[in-house]
């Protein structure tokens, strides 16, 4: 049962085939055994079981909410939940209750969603590896899978130092997800944020166009490209989800009036009427073989079923990681101005001045890649600098939109590219470039994306020679988000990904639990 999908759990339920209250305590089990993962910094295990009795009564009753009511789902520990301590992985909000939900949270509890926790990223969201927070690196699930343990050279128990990463920054999200221990999951995507670690746990992983979904609640990282993104195990569940998220919220200026469509994904039948669109700038040197060989044949798929597939061309692609990290900072710098140590969260024991306070309070809040990013991002707002830095990459940011707007305006429906570099490596691997260079190499194909406002979704297309996932991306113009999923959910049907295969995961929970109790960082209950 917990490793099918959201919809065809969500049947078993209105056919009574097993109850919200057993499916929330299988799904907490799961989370206990699989622990070591460190996917969930917090589990909401007493508020969990008692929406699972309410749903139940629902259920009883014939008055269930819908689709999500009884479902099992996790959110990103940087929503703001109600009565859930929400940290953002860092020292700064360490023991921070909110006294609201974030809209996109509270949607879900209104259809009946159970919340299983608040998972693992990296500090404030900043990073592609959901290694950099301080409860430490998530495990990628398929670094146990039978797939992956089949093709490399087996290590006696404990000796688990060949684990893999699972993307960032929502990796905690994605993990949760891919090893069973919810249905869907909350992220937020920046630059790539839920798309990556999607495309490293065999999930699909959406981004929505931005203001279709409301920001409020999400503890900002960059306010212009900031979204909530979703993480399941298929198309159709995205948009079950998407369906109760989408729409105007009064506290968020920035969503749109109105969901300009239904996100209920009808066949795609008419090839012929579909343009696919493969932009020659992605393909660059540092891309794997085997990915380009994927994104190759998948778009010869697309030809052979009668659609039409042309090259494009987005000339200003080469300056979206500069410019990214230009805006990324400068909004960094200022939205971080608000942990002082006044409000809330973390405060030193500093009292000699508020200028020493404030400077201690920070420096023992944020860790070294935040600090980092405050200081560039300063840099490039000072007065002498704000015309020759911010200003200039506003002004590419805009070139980079109008580089898709030209090609959709070109007849082109859905662009096609790869969603990472390779698949996932492995933690120590991943650990040897600093934070800056590893989120230029990893959100190299989605960054721009987010600089343009645009609906874009990861899904897994195959297994790697070593057994890991590959996705690819489909990008959409811009509040066409139900056309991009049903174009979505066409190539899955037609790939067919092959499902985690976590039985070694669970033989080998208790031994690896034993031998890492010194590497792990425990899970607060």
């Amino acid at each position: 049962m917990l490793g099918r999908t959201l919809r065809e759990v969500s049947a078993a339920l209105k056919q009574g085939h097993i109850t919200p209250t057993e499916l929330c305590r299988k799904c907490l089990s799961l989370i206990q055994k699989t622990k070591f993962l460190n996917a969930y910094i917090t589990v909401s295990e007493e508020v969990a079981l008692q929406q699972a009795e309410e749903s139940e009564k629902r259920y009883k009753e014939g008055q269930s909410l819908g689709d999500l009511d009884g479902i099992p789902i996790a959110v990103k520990d940087n929503f703001s939940t109600a009565g859930i301590e929400t940290t953002c992985a860092s020292n700064m909000l360490k023991g921070y209750i909110p006294p609201y939900n974030a809209t996109v949270v509270q949607k879900l509890l209104d259809q009946g969603a159970l919340l299983m926790g608040k998972t693992n990223l990296d500090e404030f969201a900043m990073g592609s590896g959901s290694t950099d927070g301080v409860f430490g690196p998530v495990k990628n699930p398929w670094s146990y899978s039978k797939q992956y343990r089949a093709k490399r050279q087996q290590k006696p128990h404990g000796e688990d130092s060949g684990w893999l990463i699972t993307g960032g920054s929502s990796g905690g999200s994605a993990a949760a997800v891919s090893a069973w221990t919810c249905f869907a999951a909350l992220g937020s995507d920046t630059g790539g944020s839920t798309r990556n670690p999607a495309a490293h746990c065999g999930l699909v992983g959406f981004k929505p166009s931005y203001g279709l979904v409301s920001r409020h609640g999400l503890i900002p990282l960059v306010n212009s490209m900031d979204v909530p993104g979703i993480l399941t195990r298929c198309v159709d569940d995205t948009a079950i989800v998407l369906g109760v998220l989408a729409g105007h919220d009064l506290k968020d200026s920035t969503t749109v009036q109105d969901p300009v469509q239904s996100f209920k994904l009808p066949s795609l039948t008419d090839m012929s009427k579909l343009c696919i669109g493969i932009p020659k700038e992605y393909l660059v040197p540092e891309l794997s073989n085997e990915v380009q060989s994927l994104w190759s044949k998948a778009a010869d798929l697309f030809k052979s079923e009668g659609a039409k597939v042309i090259e494009v061309s987005l000339p200003h692609t080469s300056y979206s990681i500069v410019c990214y990290h230009v805006l990324c900072t400068s909004e960094v710098a200022s939205n971080m101005a608000r942990f002082d140590g006044l409000e809330y969260g973390h405060r030193c024991d500093i009292d000699v001045s508020t200028e020493a306070m404030y400077a201690a309070t920070r420096r023992e809040g944020f860790n070294d890649v935040v600090r980092g990013r405050i200081l560039a991002g300063n840099y490039f707002l000072l007065k002498e600098n704000y015309e020759n830095y911010f200003i200039k990459a506003q002004k590419v940011r805009r070139l980079i939109a109008n580089d898709f707007v030209n090609v959709f305006n070109s007849g082109v429906d859905v662009l096609l590219t790869p969603t990472t570099l390779r698949e996932a490596v492995p933690y120590l691997e991943f650990i040897k470039e600093d934070n800056r260079t590893r989120s230029a190499q990893d959100d190299i194909f989605t960054q721009a994306v987010n600089l343009a406002g645009l609906p874009a979704v990861s899904v897994p297309v195959a297994l790697s020679n070593q057994g890991l996932p590959i996705g690819l991306q489909f990008i959409g113009r811009a509040f066409c988000d139900q056309q991009l999923l049903t174009v979505a959910k066409w190539f899955e049907k037609q790939v067919q990904f092959p499902a985690i295969q976590l039985h070694q995961l669970m033989d080998d929970c208790s031994s690896i639990l034993e031998n890492e109790k010194l590497t792990s960082v425990s899970l607060k209950q």
